[in-house]
């Protein structure tokens, strides 16, 4: 099982072409920022490009996005904002968009309390999706984090200066429960990877700079690369 995970598009859409694979991919995965302080018609431009290569969606609003936006992918059933999605029983991915509180007063942004708090209703629903589909498929299935805001205090949070910009409330979370993976977004400059705890974290960077994460499911192992 193959999935693609980028995000920040911002509206630009020409790079999806330069994804190997990304056809076949099982699950195709959008961390936020669709656009650039847009609305639901801005995103379903996006989406409809995205969805003329491969019609399996998950997506996150992020920060940039109005928050008609996470209503929108609500309508589709392609949300991951508070909530889970299993995947074919091989992989339950749960997220929360938007980020903690910046300078430049966004467009859907929360409290680091808030943004705990959605973690954990996300997390929440994917250990009861989990516990219903494990005693059927005999082997543990592993859970990935997708969250906008990338946790602070790591290599995937800092900006140009070295300071560190991310959630506390997401780190906290990491921390506390420990998913296998976490793919962020938000910080372009801050593209790489690190590991908190136990779980491997991700940031890819800009969709139009060709930054993607692929995760390869086979049985019970999970790989991950940043491209």
């Amino acid at each position: 099982m193959k999935i693609i995970v980028f995000g920040d598009i911002h509206m630009v859409t020409s790079t999806l072409r330069n994804i190997e694979n990304l056809t076949l991919a099982d699950l195709l995965i959008v961390t936020g920022d669709i656009t650039n302080f847009g609305n639901r018609n801005d995103a379903k431009k996006v989406l409809n490009d995205i969805l003329s290569f491969n019609r399996n969606l998950l997506c996150l609003a992020g920060n940039l996005d109005n928050s008609d936006i996470n209503d929108y992918l609500e309508d589709l059933g392609m949300n991951l904002h508070g909530q889970a999605h299993m995947v074919r029983r091989r992989i339950c991915v749960f997220g929360v968009g938007g980020s903690n509180p910046t300078p430049f007063r966004t467009p859907w942004e929360f409290k680091e309390d808030e943004l705990y708090r959605i973690a954990l209703d996300g997390h929440r629903q994917a250990k009861e999706l989990i516990g219903l589909a494990e005693p059927i498929t005999g082997h543990k299935i592993p859970l990935l984090f997708v969250s906008h805001a990338p946790p602070y205090g790591t290599t995937i949070d800092r900006l140009r200066n070295g300071r560190h910009v991310g959630s506390k409330a997401i780190r906290k979370f990491i921390e506390n429960y420990s998913p296998d993976l976490c793919v962020s977004g938000h910080m372009h400059e801050a593209r790489g990877e690190d590991i908190l705890g136990e779980t491997r974290l991700f940031n890819p960077g800009m969709l139009m700079q060709d930054g993607w994460v692929t995760i390869t499911l086979h049985k019970n192992h999970i790989q991950s690369k940043l491209q």
